[in-house]
């Protein structure tokens, strides 16, 4: 039996940009995407504690060390610059693998997005 568990998480991280004429996606500072194991294309689901607004998307690599987090697309109509997200992927586990696995969970700097 497989399931799916936490594999990706970015706590609290503050929206930077918000870009409704791009097509959609995530862009996520690279350092941030590296410190969580995020990789380009990769399904992420985001929650915006400042609204409650819940939806998935895909990541789009950032410039390195900028700290940007950028909502794309559609999804842009959903956040606003300077709120507060939780980004998270998961991945499909064995049922005995899932409960060994620790998740990569990153707490940058609410500020900056930067890694503490």
């Amino acid at each position: 039996m497989q399931i799916e568990v936490l594999k990706s998480k970015l706590h609290c991280v503050t929206v930077t940009e918000a870009n409704l004429n791009y097509m959609g996606s995530i862009t996520i500072d690279e350092d941030l995407m590296d410190a969580a194991g995020l990789i380009a294309g990769e399904r992420v689901y985001v929650v915006n504690n400042n609204n409650g607004e819940r939806f998935d998307t895909y990541v789009i690599r950032g410039e390195r060390g900028s700290g940007c987090i950028c909502l794309n697309g559609a999804a842009a109509r959903k956040v606003q610059v300077g709120d507060t997200v939780i980004i998270m992927s998961y991945a499909l586990m064995d049922f005995e693998e899932a409960k060994n696995f620790t998740p990569q969970v990153v707490f940058p700097d609410k500020n900056s997005n930067k890694i503490l």
